[in-house]
């Protein structure tokens, strides 16, 4: 496996509660890593050897600010390229964002802030310019992520199958399933036999939730960092023969569909929201791989 990114799940806990949020990120969800945790996460990350960068994500990761910028010098200082992922709440004035992001300068290698009106009530171009040109007086390369509308579209052609969401259209798993699904035009479930977006049997990079939840995708582990070493997880990952990441592996959401007799609809939005419901009707049987149950909406 040739895994070279771990993201961070910092916190499950977010200021904004966006329709399309993969994570059900609100003010309401609690889980927050901690420093120890942290630190063992990194460990694991240079024993197994491939790991090159660190991403720290949310939730809202600024809304613990000093574990943020101590958990990026840790990263750095152990030579892991840093990432950060934010919606930008705290881009309120120029001279503010300098403050926020000063102590991270020299540090991130990359900042992606939100730049769409998904992301709470305030006018999201303005604070995104305000965080991209602080960003870049302190030498922080930054950039946009914007997320469009709901579409028809069933996945990004931009987009290669396993890289991280920057932007573009929206899949519909998490709280987009259930709040934008019935915005666009539907097609029938059987088309949807490969999974679009993820390399399911091989993935690049990882989330790592506050319970220690490895994420190929949002809500689908192939195991727990505070039960296993990550050397471990990754020797004994066999998806082929799991009853959850086998049939999407050989026939997407479809298979996984037929595979356990689940009932379903005609028509779903797209590949990730025929998953997201047949996954949500496995939890109880696989509560180790489709975990945990914030993911699925149940800390809402």
């Amino acid at each position: 496996m040739s895994l070279t990114g771990l993201h961070l799940l910092l916190t499950n806990t977010c200021n904004y509660e966006c329709d399309h949020c993969f994570v059900w990120g609100s003010p309401r969800r609690r889980g927050t890593m901690t420093l120890s945790m942290i630190r063992r996460i990194y460990e694991e990350g240079k024993k197994l050897g491939t790991v090159e960068s660190i991403y720290i994500e949310g939730g809202e990761p600024f809304l613990y600010y000093p574990i943020l910028v101590r958990a990026a010098h840790l990263a750095h200082e152990m030579d892991y390229r840093v990432g950060i992922v934010s919606n930008r709440y705290w881009a309120t004035a120029e001279e503010d964002a300098l403050e926020w992001l000063q102590p991270l300068a020299g540090v991130v290698d990359c900042l992606s802030v939100s730049a769409d009106g998904f992301h709470g009530d305030e006018p999201a171009e303005e604070q995104a310019r305000i965080a991209l040109d602080a960003a870049k007086k302190l030498g922080i390369p930054a950039n946009p992520i914007a997320c469009a509308r709901p579409e028809s579209k069933e996945a990004d052609p931009e987009r290669q199958k396993g890289e991280p969401v920057e932007g573009g259209t929206i899949a519909f798993k998490g709280r987009a399933a259930e709040m934008l699904a019935g915005d666009v035009p539907t097609h029938p479930w059987e088309r949807f036999d490969e999974c679009p977006h993820e390399l399911l049997d091989d993935p690049g990079r990882v989330h790592v939730d506050p319970a220690g939840n490895m994420h190929v995708c949002q809500g689908l582990s192939m195991g727990n960092l505070l039960r296993l070493s990550l050397v471990d997880i990754v020797a004994r990952f066999q998806p082929a023969g799991d009853p959850v990441f086998g049939p999407l592996m050989e026939g997407g959401p479809a298979a996984l569909v037929e595979r356990h007799g689940l009932p379903h609809r005609a028509e779903y939005a797209d590949a990730c929201h025929l998953c997201y419901e047949a996954r949500t009707a496995l939890r109880e049987r696989f509560p180790d791989v489709l975990c945990p149950g914030g993911m699925y909406g149940e800390e809402r």
